[in-house]
């Protein structure tokens, strides 16, 4: 194990220095709810890099972090199939434009955001040298993650809590809060155009935001319809080449996943303004746990919803939380 600085980023270097270069067989995307990893995520998301479980293949993993230091990198490394990790400090903006920064993720094979404060992530790393090389490792077929703040920047429409932590109270009752500031044209990948993610989902109470979220964008014709993906702490979607997506737990009741669709744009009696609480009909609502999987290449095959839920004058009329 190593520690370095260069080119402004800080790095923490675990394994073998040896690019292994193995054929890759994604991409496959790893989404956190965050709190604790899940290992059994982490370790598929890096198999479907590889294309095998029980193979010889191995790969090397970039953590991508914008504060904090190597937490990762033996954890990492204890997994099956894991040849090195690096992980890179990024703290400021010129950072990102370091060559050698873009050439060790550009030879990851896996690349993986940790937790924090998604706006690091969006200021720091959008529009340069450290965003296509990530772009990179998925064309190629490897796998990108993340959890918590890793995870909200993974999807279309991201909520880059640039603007304060949003609050489900503050969401429904105005949608136009000031802690709702979203980026898009950040990474776009398969599978996961129109959608919007939200984290630490049932802990901090974000049915609520998310609902609002959704209802925001279609009202500002961003989008006919809108998939949210909400994860639980301890929980993790990991999604493979085909659009498959698979729920992953630590145990215990940890482990569920909600898909909330907002399928059309607001109409007569709905009412999504500013300084005003929400109304919006009929959001359908898809919960699968630990071991169960849903569609994302073919969103229409994951059947009927669970629940069906409304929000009138910002109360949620449903609550099966």
């Amino acid at each position: 194990l190593s520690n370095a600085a260069w080119a402004g980023a800080t790095r923490h270097f675990s394994g073998n220095a040896a690019d292994v270069q193995p054929a890759l067989h994604g991409p496959a995307l790893n989404l956190g709810g965050g709190r604790t990893a899940v290992d059994a995520a982490l370790q598929a998301m890096i198999d479907l890099a590889r294309g095998c479980t029980g193979c010889a293949s191995s790969v090397d993993v970039v953590v991508l972090r914008a504060t904090g230091g190597d937490g990762y990198n033996e954890h990492l490394l204890a997994l099956n199939g894991v040849d090195s990790v690096e992980t890179l400090v990024i703290s400021r903006r010129s950072d990102a434009f370091g060559a050698d920064v873009e050439a060790t993720i550009r030879a990851a094979e896996v690349v993986f955001f940790a937790g924090g404060d998604q706006c690091n992530y969006v200021r720091n790393f959008r529009g340069t040298p450290v965003q296509a090389a990530v772009e990179s490792v998925v064309d190629r077929g490897g796998s990108v993650g993340g959890t918590s703040a890793g995870m909200a920047i993974q999807v279309e429409f991201v909520y880059d809590a640039c603007s304060d932590s949003a609050r489900s109270a503050d969401i429904l009752a105005n949608p136009y809060h000031h802690s709702a500031s979203f980026t898009r044209d950040f990474f776009r990948w398969p599978h996961l155009a129109g959608t919007l993610t939200d984290q630490h989902f049932v802990a901090r109470d974000r049915m609520g935001r998310l609902l609002g979220f959704l209802a925001r964008q279609l009202q500002e014709g961003q989008a006919d319809s809108l998939l949210g993906i909400a994860a639980d702490e301890q929980t993790s979607i990991v999604v493979d080449r085909s659009g498959k997506a698979t729920v992953y737990g630590n145990g215990g009741r940890t482990g569920t996943a909600y898909l909330v669709l907002a399928d059309h744009v607001p109409g007569p009696g709905e009412v999504v303004l500013a300084d005003t609480p929400l109304t919006y009909n009929d959001y359908r609502i898809w919960i699968r746990r630990a071991g169960e999987s849903f569609a994302l290449g073919n969103r229409r095959s994951n059947g009927v919803a669970d629940k069906t839920v409304s929000v009138i004058g910002g109360v949620i009329r449903s609550d099966p939380w």
